[in-house]
């Protein structure tokens, strides 16, 4: 019986895969009802899984839907995947890297979950850019230039869709178990051969500590062993925004910019170089100082770049016609003195506001809107500088200073 199965999990003892799968896959078809499986993923919240109980979980949630096979496509694939984070648009750069050094890159991507932003919500900024290919559409693209972005189809991993819109509205999100069974379930049914996973830890993430994050990249590199794939993993910083951009078409023109080499040597430009860097590495079999060179010169001789043009061509998009609000207010420096903290976490909140994501599932997104960072931490200041830019459309929000900027 289904409540067996929750009160057996309750008092911290580890499910069979054919209990687990009678219940996943109940709630899937609808048999069970949201409560009960509300009360398993709190009781997994609290008291974990094993490790065996992880890697049935894993395989539960990739057979509930498509498999994608791309072994006609010569080479590795090579996939990455971010935990989110305030002005991650790492994927516009280092997708077209990826491609322009040799490497062929099959990438689907999501929206954004409230203020972390997505990259289809960025990339649809691009107006007429296509996010809905088919995978026929897909195995074209790829075996043409190297590279695709799109969106998930409907049918990978449904499971997964359906377990985390109720883990949203049970705080049940923070699990580590549950965050490993859902990207690794995406990244293996995506037919990926190799996975970099960029998880963000800070104030601006889902994972809030270091330890959680050392937990979770353990724990996904065995998943990846289990199912004979290399993961490997960076743990980057999210207390500060990422990069100088928040909002769909800012991040898009900012991620040009890296591409051109007319933005350099900031933290954002440097994570970028360390995930593109393993991705060639995984994706030519070469080791890390040859792939950081091939990085650093698809950037200057700006091959990179026209691997984006042409991805953005080849999906109907067209740069020339992205925008960004021509209404400006700025934030400016009260004090003299040093940048110590620019606090992700406020500034996503702000965006969301602007309209830069969506704080309810029906919200449509205003991809104009957002913030430039005008002076990063570290800058030093004086009174009356301007901070930050905010674009907007309707009346800004309220600004507490104090609770985004520390300056000493």
């Amino acid at each position: 019986m289904i409540l067996d199965i929750i009160n057996k999990k309750r008092i911290g003892k580890a499910l069979t895969y054919q209990e687990m799968d009678e219940i996943f896959n109940g709630y899937l078809e609808d048999k069970v009802p949201d409560y009960q499986m509300s009360a398993l993923l709190m009781a997994i919240c609290i008291n974990g899984m094993t490790d065996q109980e992880i890697f049935d979980l894993t395989r539960i949630f990739i057979e509930s839907g498509d498999v994608l096979d791309f072994s006609d496509i010569p080479g590795i694939k090579v996939d990455k995947h971010s935990t989110g984070g305030i002005g991650d648009k790492t994927t516009l750069v280092i997708v077209p890297i990826v491609a322009a050094c040799g490497g062929c890159v099959v990438k689907m991507s999501g929206r954004g979950l409230g203020y972390t932003g997505g990259t289809i919500d960025k990339l649809e900024s691009i107006p007429g850019y296509r996010v809905d290919l088919s995978d026929d559409e897909i195995l074209r693209q790829v075996h043409k230039i190297g590279l695709v972005v799109t969106g998930q189809t409907s049918d990978l991993v449904p499971m997964d869709k359906a377990i985390y819109a109720l883990r949203d509205v049970t705080s049940t999100v923070s699990s580590i178990p549950l965050i490993a069974s859902s990207i690794m379930s995406k990244k293996i049914a995506s037919g990926a051969d190799k996975i970099i996973i960029d998880i963000k830890v800070g104030n601006g993430a889902l994972i809030q500590t270091k330890a959680d994050a050392k937990k979770l990249s353990e724990l996904m590199i065995k998943i990846g062993e289990f199912y004979d794939r290399e993961v490997r993993t960076i743990i980057s910083d999210m207390n500060t925004p990422l990069g100088k951009t928040i909002g769909n078409s800012l991040e898009v023109l900012e991620a040009i910019d890296v591409l051109r080499g007319v933005e350099k040597n900031n933290s954002f430009v440097d994570l970028c170089v360390e995930l593109a860097t393993n991705m060639v590495s995984m994706s030519l079999g070469i080791p890390m100082k040859e792939a950081n060179k091939k990085v650093l010169e698809s950037i200057q001789n700006q091959s990179a770049y026209h691997k984006f043009e042409e991805m953005v061509k080849a999906q109907k998009g067209d740069l020339s016609k992205i925008k960004v609000s021509n209404h400006t207010m700025f934030i400016k420096s009260p004090v003299k003195g040093t940048i110590e903290k620019i606090n992700a976490l406020e500034f996503g909140k702000l965006s969301l506001r602007l309209g830069a994501g969506k704080e309810n599932i029906d919200d449509k997104i205003d991809y104009t809107v957002g913030i430039k960072l005008n002076k990063l931490v570290g800058d030093k200041v004086k009174k009356g500088d301007i901070l930050a830019t905010i674009y907007y459309k309707k009346k800004v929000p309220e600004i507490s200073f104090d609770n985004i900027y520390k300056i000493s």
